[in-house]
């Protein structure tokens, strides 16, 4: 039994089990798309929409090229039961993951939760295995939603505290793979047991978070969401063809949630505690069917870092709203500033990475080309000079600057958004002021399918002709109606 395998041993005394991992994964074999509340079903949709265009709008990029040409030779050439969107080519599933986690993260314009970006690898996963395995839309739809509810209690059970993320990192690509192994294992009817075994082999292909990308800011950053897709699907085949021996995992500290958050389980009376070290293991189950937190994920407006999202909503707002443009810019200011998000360094970006995380550099993009995009990251725009001037007329506000995971921990708890003012200040000494906290896209502030689908029109359009963007968009709208995703190859380029 599942109980078995969880019986810990300290001082000889015998330490409570658990039965965390057995429970999320009876959870994930039951739920059912009639389960499923209608609003759940939309957000899924939207979800998918906009994670889509994410991926389609990187066509033509390096990052893309590169990727789709390391899938390709893993392929040993053109083949397979999968389609990779933007290219229309076959591969092999394992490999088309690769493509498609690594191009969905690309522009860093999908979705972000609390914990990561869970729709680079849900998203992908789950539509490359209703591909593979002739699953219907509705079929996807609860592999997706499946995939949100147990990679983020996952996520969120072993998320560090702040002197650690300090020390060591915050891994939002080390539990990436739970949400890449949930959607195809659901899609290829695993019962609880075999799904059991998944996570726990997810736990031992775990990388573990020192987030090293983020002080180099190094774009091997959108290539790992790529890896774990990829891993996604081998971990699902390797449980399809016969493995032991792997269950319970999250139900013992030193496989995983130990080693990510640094305890043993035990409070020294003999019990095992619901917190090992860092880790909140009652997250594992919470409000499991009745609280769904694919509900309270963030969609992005912008191709840019989260903490990006909201000084650029506002320039966007004041300049439509006042007419101003780039060359009358004097000065902008953001308030309160955002700590590691404010750099315009004199000779530009080093990445794709870098420049999608820095506020100065984004809003200069806009405002040189509202048509946000994969051109507003090319080598040359990275490194132009006029881009890099307006970048640096973007200043700090007088408050003392903000953290990331302290404005991750309100989105969390208070399931609010920090409040941004920007003040701009024209050369003719006008000065205009906005203020805005959670902007569209926030959960509290959701965008309309209206709304989703003319962005999805703006992501979509380097890889699609107009028409063959409509159609696309009025399928994947109506997603539930289709009996085999297969029958979709062409669909999407």
């Amino acid at each position: 039994t599942s109980m078995r395998y969880n019986r810990l041993y300290k001082d000889n005394n015998f330490l409570t089990p658990t039965t965390y991992t057995q429970e999320l994964s009876e959870y994930a074999e039951g739920l059912k798309y009639e389960d499923l509340p209608p609003e759940v079903v939309e957000r899924a949709k939207m979800i998918m929409l906009q994670t889509v265009g994410a991926a389609l709008a990187a066509k033509g990029t390096p990052i893309y090229d590169r990727i789709m040409k390391m899938a390709r030779e893993a392929n040993g050439g053109s083949g397979g039961d999968t389609t990779v969107w933007g290219a229309g080519e076959k591969l092999a599933a394992v490999n088309a993951a690769l493509v498609l986690g690594t191009a969905t993260d690309a522009l860093d314009w999908e979705d972000c939760s609390w914990t990561g970006h869970p729709s680079a690898g849900i998203i992908p996963c789950a539509w490359l295995a209703a591909e593979e395995r002739h699953k219907s839309g509705k079929d996807l739809i609860t592999a997706i939603v499946t995939g949100y509810e147990v990679y983020q209690r996952i996520a969120m059970a072993v998320q560090p505290s702040d002197e650690r993320w300090k020390k060591k990192g915050w891994g939002l690509t080390s539990w990436q793979i739970f949400g890449c192994i949930q959607p195809v294992a659901k899609l290829y009817g695993f019962d609880a047991r075999k799904i059991n075994q998944a996570i726990g082999m997810g736990c031992e292909c775990s990388t573990l978070p020192v987030a090293y990308h983020a002080t180099t800011m190094s774009d091997f950053y959108h290539y790992e969401h790529g890896y774990r897709a990829r891993d996604g699907f081998v971990i699902a085949k390797a449980v399809e063809k016969g493995i032991h021996n792997q269950r319970d995992a999250l139900d013992e500290p030193r496989c995983y949630t130990g080693v990510i958050c640094g305890d043993d389980g035990s409070n020294g009376s003999g019990e095992t505690t619901i917190r090992s070290g860092e880790a909140d293991l009652t997250w594992l189950t919470r409000d499991l069917g009745k609280r769904y937190l694919i509900m309270e994920t963030l969609l992005k407006h912008w191709p840019a870092n989260m903490w990006v999202q909201t000084p650029v909503e506002l320039i966007k707002d004041m300049s439509e709203r006042h007419g101003f443009g780039a060359g009358d810019i004097e000065e902008i200011v953001v308030d309160p500033p955002v700590k590691g998000r404010m750099w315009a360094p004199d000779e530009g970006f080093t990445s794709v990475t870098h420049a999608q995380f820095s506020i100065p550099f984004v809003i200069a993009s806009w405002l040189r080309d509202p048509n946000p995009g994969a051109h507003w990251y090319t080598a040359e725009k990275m490194k132009d000079p006029k881009t890099i001037a307006l970048a640096k007329r973007v200043k700090f506000g007088d408050s003392p600057e903000e953290s990331p995971m302290s404005s991750f921990k309100m989105f969390r708890e208070e399931r609010g958004y920090p409040m941004k003012t920007v003040t701009v200040t024209l050369k003719d000494g006008t000065r205009y002021e906005g203020k805005m906290d959670c902007h569209p896209g926030h959960p509290k502030n959701m965008m309309s399918r209206e709304e989703f689908s003319n962005r999805f029109r703006v992501q979509a359009a380097p890889a699609l002709g107009d028409k063959e963007l409509e159609k696309a968009l009025e399928v994947l709208c109506n997603i539930e109606s289709v009996e085999d995703i297969s029958a979709l190859a062409g669909l999407l380029g």
